[in-house]
């Protein structure tokens, strides 16, 4: 009889190893099986590039096929940190959106794969940009924030790059190594229009931050090398001025060179230059629609809340014409569509794109 028990359980054991190794041969074919159906996810987005290569050319304001995280970077608009603003022809978008009920505004300007050796003024985060940075799951840079944006900062997860922290008062050549940001030395300006920064010391932030550096996430935009035949689109109308209006004081034109084929950028009749380059930005593509603004509930400074999930018309402008389209955008994260009244989606000229959120009770002139 105990030998009988004794071979019931020696036979037990071999199946318990039979059994083992079948259940680890099993999650091995599970594993194996998730990741062969997540690979055609990576094949599909490089295909996509591919395609959009085929179809419309490599084009030459992003690489469509690097995968590199996007940086934005809050730009100061004030009048008196206009002047200084640097880096903003580099940038391959950049947003405009109010800031206060006066009218003023700031940028959020958005650099892929540039070593740009000078960002600025850079001034606070407001807590609408994030749906922005979302959009384009950028690393967000900024020199402090509303409460608003403080919370949501958190909340929302956002990776981002804050002077407040890593800022320094000292001139560029006398910053420290835990440093990001440097202040300007010019007399008798408001400290808050000196602040800048470079690709340089974002990449070493992102590093130390160990945030990551790549994104699986589509371009917002699709472009095309060759150049668009507006003049064969429907729903068009010219375009050789543009006039946008956040306030009564303050508005930006924007003026067609037919011969560089790109629209001059001005501020309240003076030209908008970059200062690193002593130039004009010169601008490729427009994007303008109205979104209603409303006074950010319990601010006491103003502060604005953009209602800027929905849907709603605009126009995308470039080579001299005006073309109807259609915006939405379903959440804060989700990245909005442009599509033609037909539907179909908006296809970009090569080249920077300005994308101006303009208040739904200002003036737009086009002519």
């Amino acid at each position: 009889m105990k030998k009988l028990i004794a071979k019931f359980l020696n036979q037990d054991k071999k199946y318990l190893i039979i059994e083992g190794v079948i259940a680890l041969l099993v999650i091995g074919l599970i594993i194996g099986l998730i990741i062969v159906l997540n690979k055609p996810k990576k094949v599909a987005k490089s295909q996509e590039n591919n395609k959009q290569k085929e179809d419309y050319g490599d084009v030459s304001i992003i690489d469509v096929n690097s995968k590199s995280r996007p940086i934005a970077v809050m730009i100061n608009n004030a009048s008196d940190a206009r002047p200084l603003q640097k880096g903003m022809q580099e940038a391959f978008i950049v947003y405009e959106m109010i800031n206060y009920a006066d009218g003023t505004t700031r940028f959020l300007a958005l650099f892929k794969d540039k070593d740009v050796p000078e960002i600025g003024p850079i001034r606070s985060a407001r807590h609408y940009h994030l749906d922005y940075v979302l959009e384009n799951d950028a690393i967000y840079v900024h020199w402090g924030y509303s409460p608003k944006a403080q919370t949501d900062i958190k909340s929302l997860g956002i990776n981002n790059i804050n002077g407040l922290t890593y800022g320094s008062n000292s001139s560029k050549e006398n910053i420290s190594g835990n440093s990001f940001f440097w202040t300007e030395p010019i007399a008798n300006l408001s400290i808050a229009h000196r602040r800048f920064t470079s690709m340089e010391l974002l990449n070493k932030a992102i590093d130390k931050l160990k945030y990551k550096k790549e994104t699986d996430q589509e371009n917002l935009l699709t472009y095309t090398a060759k150049e668009l035949d507006v003049d064969k689109m429907s729903n068009t109308k010219d375009a050789n001025k543009v006039e946008i209006h956040y306030s009564k004081s303050n508005y930006s034109t924007y003026d067609y060179d037919s011969t560089k084929k790109v629209y001059l950028r001005s501020v309240k009749g003076v030209a908008h230059k970059d200062a690193a380059i002593d130039k004009q930005l010169e601008v490729k593509n427009i994007l303008v629609y109205k979104v209603k603004n409303v006074l950010l509930a319990g601010d006491t400074e103003s502060r604005q809340d953009l209602k800027n999930i929905g849907t709603g018309t605009g126009y995308y402008i470039t080579d001299g014409k005006a073309i109807d389209i259609k915006w939405s955008k379903e959440c804060r994260e989700c990245q909005t569509k442009y599509t033609y009244e037909d539907g179909s989606e908006v296809i970009f000229n090569d080249g920077n794109t300005f994308i101006q959120i303009q208040p739904e009770n200002q003036d737009l002139i086009i002519s």
